[in-house]
């Protein structure tokens, strides 16, 4: 899938252009996952002998597709995803039913704030997400490849991320 994989991101970063959109979408982007597992984490289900988070059964497709996109990226992002969903997990064990709703809109009200903030202030234009609904799942790949691009890694992709240059006629 390397070929689709980088056809969808090369569409994905001509709305993602800006250093400061990337920065706000990497915060969002974890507050996003964290604040949308952490009340799945409570709901336990048996599966092969084992009793799993309804967080993690949810997960796992988008993790397979994830994988499947792009192995090595995929495998950061399980790896980022295991920490989150153990982050949730003790979050929701240590506070009373009231408080983790309330972390959890708090979470998701400042991940969707800001991506909107990175897109309106530093992009200037609408997320790529309301033409491109399938940039939501875009989103992790992308700002996995950002990381690992600047840990020397990735040269495939870095020509498809690099910023714009200063001089540039974009239509931001």
């Amino acid at each position: 899938m390397g070929g689709f994989f980088q056809r969808q991101l090369a569409v994905y970063v001509e709305y993602h252009r800006d250093p400061r959109n990337t920065a706000m979408h990497v915060v969002g982007i974890l507050l996003l996952f964290t604040g949308a597992v952490l009340p799945l984490t409570l709901v336990k289900l048996p599966l092969l002998g084992f009793n799993v988070s309804l967080a993690v059964i949810l997960a796992l497709p988008v993790l397979i597709y994830w994988l499947l996109l792009d192995a090595a990226l995929g495998l950061g992002i399980l790896a980022v995803s295991v920490v989150l969903f153990s982050v949730a997990t003790t979050i929701a064990a240590q506070v009373s039913t009231a408080s983790m709703w309330a972390i959890f809109a708090t979470l998701v009200v400042l991940g969707l704030a800001a991506q909107a903030i990175g897109h309106k202030v530093f992009e200037g234009r609408e997320a790529s997400l309301f033409t491109f609904p399938s940039h939501l799942l875009l989103g992790p790949m992308f700002v996995m490849a950002k990381l690992f691009i600047a840990l020397g890694f990735r040269r495939d992709l870095a020509a498809i991320l690099a910023p714009l240059p200063a001089n540039s006629l974009s239509t931001r």
